[in-house]
């Protein structure tokens, strides 16, 4: 029994939306993602997947993309991601019902492994792309859905946690923020996140230890799409 963590899947089984354009790792990507899984995942082991599942705009569009990642072994838990316009963040336990026994959907929630409890939001970082302001009001509203997964979690008993985010727990040149705090609070064992594509972003966040935290960063492309052991 193990967990893995993998993000950033970019599935298109139902629109055009090739992957390839963004370099040759992305290359035939669903049959790396299935290759690499079915070698490295068994059936008793749970993966969390950090987010962007699908470019299908709704849960119709995403069905293929949904139904291909519950057929791959071991426990599935999906973690929102920018890109997952499928996902109704306030009708996440309507996708758990839908789902159930086949995928979880991680959001105001919390799953279990082994002693841990398994807490994530989807996050966020400042990458210019809106204003400053813009950008604090969803950061806050990430914080508050990441401090009630933790405290779910904590309310159900447990006291060590693994945090995941789609998002980097900071921004570019930060080595401190409000989800970097928040994990060092709850006394996080490990903070695993996504989202940063190509070499020129795989250094955006942290990774490694930082103030006795393990920072990893499991972007499809940057594991080239071999799901990552967060632990055995």
């Amino acid at each position: 029994m193990a967990l893995y963590a993998i993000g950033d899947f970019h599935l298109a089984n139902s629109v055009d939306k090739p992957m390839d354009m963004f370099g040759s790792v992305w290359k035939n990507h669903e049959k790396k993602i299935q290759k690499y899984w079915n070698r490295r995942v068994t059936m008793d082991d749970t993966v969390v997947i950090t987010g962007d599942h699908s470019w299908g705009r709704n849960l119709e569009e995403a069905g293929a993309d949904l139904a291909f990642i519950a057929d791959l072994p071991g426990r599935k838990i999906l973690l929102r991601g920018n890109h997952d316009m499928f996902w109704n963040a306030k009708k996440t336990e309507k996708l758990n019902e839908i789902f159930k026994g086949r995928l979880f959907f991680l959001q105001n929630n919390f799953y279990t492994y082994q002693d841990y409890g398994l807490v994530g939001t989807k996050g966020y970082c400042y990458e210019g792309k809106d204003s400053y302001k813009h950008f604090l009001k969803i950061r806050d509203r990430e914080l508050e859905r990441l401090r009630t997964s933790f405290e779910a979690a904590k309310d159900a008993g447990y006291h060590r946690f693994i945090m995941f985010l789609h998002f980097p727990p900071t921004s570019i040149g930060e080595e401190e923020s409000p989800f970097t705090q928040m994990a060092e609070v709850y006394d996080t064992s490990k903070v695993i996140y996504s989202h940063c594509h190509g070499k020129e972003r795989f250094d955006d966040s942290l990774k490694g230890y930082f103030n006795g935290i393990e920072y990893q960063l499991v972007s499809g492309d940057y594991l080239n799409f071999k799901p990552e052991l967060i632990l055995r």
